[in-house]
């Protein structure tokens, strides 16, 4: 991390998407030599869907603190997701954290507006946005929790398409709710499923596309699970 935040701070300088766009490289770079070091290898799936000159709303199941190394760095492309601001106050993981998201403080009415301004600034630029619907990491014996109605909004408004993700193995290695300081060793597979467009869609929607996509991942990762 200390080597990493050099490039981190550097990309600090410049604007959107530059920034982004200086930042994945090194990201991927960084956790594609990380992890096979740690057990964890990452097997991609589904890096097809994403079009050249497109850019898409990823969401992604969350199920452990080992997702986030997971999810930003294999999606094809410069993106930003959106995270907790207290993280950011964590000295040298902080100024990493920051460089790569859009930070938010839940508990503030007027940051969770911003976050949304934000957040279609991105999509215009051109980025992709990397975000977990079910906000939270999933402590619960089911597939997934349900899902908030921030991405599928931001995916009407802006009419982007939506491309489903599902990360798998992530729980067994770091279990959401263990006091264990160590992880266990396994390959994590992460799977982009076939974008969902949103063109036409109004505001009337959300419910509707929310559920839908719920349930697409809900049954990829159901058929999947046992198979990995």
């Amino acid at each position: 991390m200390l080597i990493v935040a050099i490039p981190v701070w550097i990309s600090t300088l410049f604007s959107e998407p530059r920034r982004s766009k200086v930042l994945h490289p090194v990201f991927k770079l960084w956790m594609s030599i990380y992890l096979p070091l740690v057990g964890c290898p990452v097997i991609r799936k589904g890096k097809k869907y994403f079009r050249k000159g497109s850019n898409y709303i990823v969401v992604i199941n969350h199920n452990s603190l080992a997702d986030i190394p997971v999810s930003s760095p294999w999606i094809p492309g410069a993106n930003k997701t959106l995270a907790k601001s207290e993280m950011a106050k964590i000295p040298i993981f902080g100024l990493v954290y920051k460089a790569g998201s859009i930070l938010v403080n839940r508990k503030n009415e007027n940051s969770r507006r911003e976050s949304f301004t934000k957040m279609q600034e991105m999509l215009d630029l051109g980025l992709h946005l990397c975000l977990y619907p079910e906000g939270t990491r999933n402590k619960t014996n089911q597939p997934l929790q349900p899902f908030y109605d921030g991405a599928f909004i931001a995916a009407i408004k802006s009419q982007k398409p939506i491309i489903p993700a599902i990360i798998f193995n992530t729980k067994k290695i770091y279990p959401a709710l263990t006091s264990k300081v160590w992880a266990r060793p396994l390959p994590i597979h992460i799977h982009f499923l076939e974008p969902i467009e949103t063109i036409g869609l109004s505001h009337k929607d959300i419910a509707t596309l929310k559920d839908s996509v719920h349930q697409t991942m809900e049954k990829y990762f159901v058929d999947h699970r046992d198979k990995l």
